[in-house]
């Protein structure tokens, strides 16, 4: 152990200690501040700048959009402090660690495998929408919202530039992430509602009235744009629920709350869900309305974050678009190393987090994925979920129905087997809905999730009644 300390303080960029295979101290957990500049600077971001424009371009109305927005966001914050923060507060334990206590080392191998990719793909959406600022300030051409490939060197090049700070901010481990959090969320919050306020007077809104009228007739007019899925409020609850299904149904929180001083916490969550995907998806909305009728109907609407916030906002909006990306991406990249690191863990977290920051930037050197981004966060918490639902079940029912608990880790086996089917059929019954029922993606998160917790437990029964009886600690 002594040789491996002093290997990682001699290799890494920096080293510090993240409590990756311990539980986090006492004395190290963070006040409620923390938690809510963190939540405000993640979800008040620069994907929003997409994520906003894409329900207009989906045809929500104005009722759907104002109301699903405000059921589903209420719904993930629930999530977020009744199932995530409670399980994360009593282990303390990142998500990765819990998982390889219940499923054992293979398992864990192949999901943070899966984990970190994904969430490098999310951190490149990030990086690109940061990027996007080069499209204004460089005179780049901007690629076409049905062009997944990258258009020109000059993208690139900006990319790589943008994505290698935000990746040596990750690096340098939770407390610089938060720090940095904290100082950007408060001026993003404030800009957000600014630039909606701005786009008022633009579309002719002056009053309460106006806005009911305008915004159903030029902003969420009810019609989806040609080529988009036609989005109703229930699209708008799910997706505004699960869309971070793998941060709280998932557990991927686990690694963000182990340092909370309180379960209740949690409720830090609203900071993200309430001025981000609330007021900033509506903000966002209304600026891409204003970005469409400035071009009255000519070729070049793009859902490039940059473009469309200097379009309406000048040079301001090309800060917050560049700070609201790289605050997005900061946490998540953090997040990618952890999962990479729990693979091998002698290997040094700040130099697998800026691997994970290097995968994420030549994602983001293409820019379809910004442009489906719906779809893709709905695809990464599908493919998570299971495990989350592995966790939550382990942690409240197994004693109940006198099962062991983290089993792998009390039989010193290399693979238990009832999370390994949990996932594999949960992620069948999702595809078989999808193929042969019609159900959309964005309404299977939930039957999966539920699914898996069920086959969970039905498979740890038989197994661990099959199993050779030993004593254990609880």
């Amino acid at each position: 152990m002594d040789t491996y300390n002093k290997q990682a303080d001699a290799n890494s960029v920096v080293a510090t200690n993240e409590y990756e295979r311990e539980p986090v101290p006492e004395n190290k957990t963070k006040g409620l501040k923390s938690f809510i500049g963190l939540f405000a600077s993640e979800h008040v971001a620069g994907t929003e700048l997409v994520i906003g424009p894409l329900f207009v371009a989906h045809g929500v109305s104005a009722f759907d959009l104002l109301v699903g927005l405000l059921i589903g966001n209420l719904l993930a914050v629930l999530s977020w402090t009744f199932l995530t923060a409670p399980i994360a507060v009593k282990n303390r334990l990142t998500l990765y660690y819990q998982l390889e206590k219940i499923g054992g080392p293979v398992i864990i191998d192949i999901y943070n495998i899966a984990n970190g990719i994904l969430w490098c793909c999310l951190a490149g959406a990030f990086i690109y929408v940061s990027a996007s600022v080069g499209f204004v300030l460089f005179d780049m051409p901007v690629p076409a919202d049905t062009a997944w490939l990258p258009n020109s060197a000059a993208l690139i090049v900006v990319v790589v530039a943008i994505g290698a700070v935000i990746a040596f901010v990750a690096a340098r481990g939770y407390d610089a992430v938060a720090h940095f959090a904290n100082i950007a969320a408060p001026w993003m919050v404030v800009m957000f509602i600014v630039f909606g306020i701005v786009s008022l007077p633009e579309l002719g809104i002056r009053s309460i009235g106006d806005f009911w009228c305008v915004t159903n007739e030029q902003v969420w007019v009810g019609q989806a744009q040609p080529g988009r899925v036609q989005f109703t409020l229930w699209h708008v609850i799910c997706f505004a629920w699960f869309g971070n299904m793998a941060w709280h149904l998932g557990m991927g929180d686990l690694s963000i709350f182990r340092y909370a001083r309180k379960a209740r916490y949690g409720l830090a969550s609203a900071a993200g869900m309430f001025l981000g995907h609330y007021i900033a998806w509506i903000t966002a909305g209304l600026l891409y309305a204003v970005h469409l009728k400035k071009l009255a109907g000519s070729e070049g609407g793009t859902l490039a974050a940059g473009p469309m916030a200097f379009a309406v906002t000048g040079y301001v909006g090309l800060l917050l678009v560049l700070v609201a990306g790289w605050t997005t991406a900061n946490p998540v990249i953090y997040r990618a190393g952890l999962a990479f690191q729990a693979i091998r863990p002698r290997w040094s977290r700040a130099k697998v987090t800026l691997v994970a920051g290097a995968v994420a930037i030549v994602v983001a050197m293409f820019p379809g994925l910004c442009n489906k981004f719906l779809s893709v966060a709905m695809l990464y918490g599908l493919v998570l979920m299971p495990m989350g639902a592995v966790i939550f079940a382990d942690h409240y029912f197994t004693k109940p129905l006198g099962l062991v608990p983290f089993y792998a880790e009390k039989h010193n086996v290399r693979i238990h087997w009832a999370p390994v089917l949990a996932w594999l059929f949960s992620l069948v019954i999702c595809l078989l809905l999808y193929a042969f029922a019609g159900v959309q993606e964005f309404f299977l998160c939930l039957p999966g999730w539920l699914a898996a917790g069920v086959i969970y437990l039905a498979i740890s029964r038989f197994t661990q009644r099959r199993a050779p009886s030993k004593e254990v600690t609880a």
